[in-house]
């Protein structure tokens, strides 16, 4: 199944619930996950621009910006996705890369 890199950032409102509540949020966006056929491999919490990463597998695109809707509908979880490819599909992609016909501007 691919992969996806995901980057997660909470918004104040849910940063204090949690502040106040503190719990393992990973079973529950396994959970959600697992509902629309994807599986979180793996959820961290890092410093910067966002508040935590994850790596999830999903059998397709659609699959991903589903739960990226869903999650986002809350208001209280923004996220960004990026599709990852493992070796043998970026060597794919520079033998496809070398028949494609691109002229730069001169």
């Amino acid at each position: 199944m691919p992969l996806y890199l995901g980057r997660f950032k909470y918004s104040a409102e849910a940063m204090q619930a949690m502040i106040e509540n503190p719990h393992d949020r990973g079973a529950l966006a396994a959970e959600a996950a697992e509902s629309l056929g994807c599986k979180l491999r793996g959820i961290w919490w890092s410093f910067g621009d966002h508040d935590g990463v994850f790596l999830l597998e999903a059998p397709d695109n659609a699959a991903v910006v589903a739960l990226a809707m869903a999650v986002g509908a809350s208001g209280q979880i923004s996220t960004e996705t990026t599709a990852l490819l493992d070796m043998e599909e970026a060597q794919e992609a520079m033998r496809r890369a070398a028949t494609a016909t691109f002229r730069p501007p001169r």
